[in-house]
């Protein structure tokens, strides 16, 4: 069997979210929603390392306040983040050179299932590429310039990416490598991926893996971990 390590992101200010500190920090229901995010892999018998990758200023803050507190032993490393989402991947895929699939996971993804996560590294296996995502609930329409519908989409044809998004690493560096060469800019790893030339396998994901970007996620979200108490009372 192949290692597997988890590439965590939390990088991100998120101005959406309208608070001075990162968002990743805000607490739901007294814990960082960063914390909920490693501990997910943490606990995850399909992972062997977690890579966190962090802004520079924050580090020792994630260390101190988050990893230690939490006492999370499989993060191994914790790595500087760029200017660009696309340079902290990077960043983080230059610490996991001794892995065999790597998982690059948006830190504000809180609620990652333990299933999404070892059907990840079993597609990245078999595919060399995947990511989990969702059929859009809602019709979704193209609007032109002037605020009037175009045309209406085939919602059974789209496809709402999450991450976990998975891979073979020598597959992913080279793809990153090559775009990078080619001073391409690219916000997701699948795109990355597409650019050179690979196939993403897409398989299903869920509707509470949930991104927080605005306020109104910490709402949902605090539903969410209420729910979870709950079932496990």
């Amino acid at each position: 069997m192949g290692k597997n390590c988890a590439i965590v992101l939390a990088g991100g200010k998120g101005k959406r979210m309208g608070r001075e500190i990162n968002k990743l920090f805000i607490k739901l229901n007294d814990k960082p929603i960063l914390a909920y995010t490693l501990e997910a892999f943490e606990n995850n018998e399909c992972i062997d390392t977690v890579i966190l990758v962090a802004a520079k200023d924050e580090v020792e803050y994630c260390r101190s306040e988050i990893i230690l507190k939490y006492s999370l032993k499989k993060i191994k490393k914790i790595v500087c983040g760029g200017n660009r989402r696309q340079e902290s991947v990077i960043n983080g895929l230059n610490a996991a050179k001794e892995f065999d699939i790597v998982l690059i996971h948006d830190g504000a993804r809180p609620f990652v299932s333990d299933k999404i996560i070892c059907d990840g590294i079993k597609y990245a296996n078999i595919y060399g590429a995947c990511a989990c995502g969702v059929i859009p609930k809602d019709t979704i329409k193209i609007k032109n310039k002037k605020g009037f519908s175009e045309n209406t989409l085939d919602r059974d044809k789209l496809f709402c990416v999450q991450t976990p998004q998975s891979f073979k690493l020598s597959l992913i560096i080279d793809a990153h490598k090559s775009i990078l060469n080619k001073n391409i800019s690219a916000t997701d790893d699948t795109m990355v991926a597409e650019m050179c030339g690979y196939d993403v396998f897409l398989y299903e994901g869920s509707y509470i893996n949930i991104k927080m970007t605005t306020p109104d996620d910490l709402l949902l979200g605090e539903k969410i971990i209420d729910g979870f108490n709950c079932l496990n009372s």
